[in-house]
């Protein structure tokens, strides 16, 4: 059983910068891919940045050269730092892992977090 766990979320004003952390904890050996995910009131679930166990990352191009995907697979730990937020950046985030290939398709994705609010003002 794998275990994700989000956090490092908040309320940041636009311009500003915050820091999401995904702990995956369990059997690992299904997680060779880890994304980011958001979510928005109202809106489809939208793939943010994914990062392999090699280090390939894949970025939304809404978030290329703001955000910025890594992993500690020592600590397994993935990291997403998102600078130069923007009001149309607020939404749940999740951290989602899967087994074999590693793009932003949410449907691709078997183990999922909770979740951790960003909101931008």
């Amino acid at each position: 059983h794998v275990q994700l766990v989000e956090s490092g979320g908040g309320s940041v004003q636009a311009g500003g910068s915050l820091r999401l952390s995904c702990e995956v904890s369990g059997i690992t050996e299904g997680t060779n891919c880890i994304g980011w995910f958001r979510q928005a009131p109202g809106k489809s679930r939208e793939g943010v940045a994914a990062i392999d166990t090699r280090g390939s990352v894949t970025i939304a191009d809404s978030v290329k050269g703001r955000f910025t995907i890594s992993r500690d697979n020592a600590n397994n730990a993935v990291y997403l730092q998102m600078n130069s937020l923007k009001p149309e950046d607020t939404a749940m985030y999740y951290c989602a892992a899967r087994s074999t290939g590693c793009d932003l398709s949410a449907r691709r994705y078997t183990y999922w977090g909770q979740g951790t609010q960003v909101t931008v003002s």
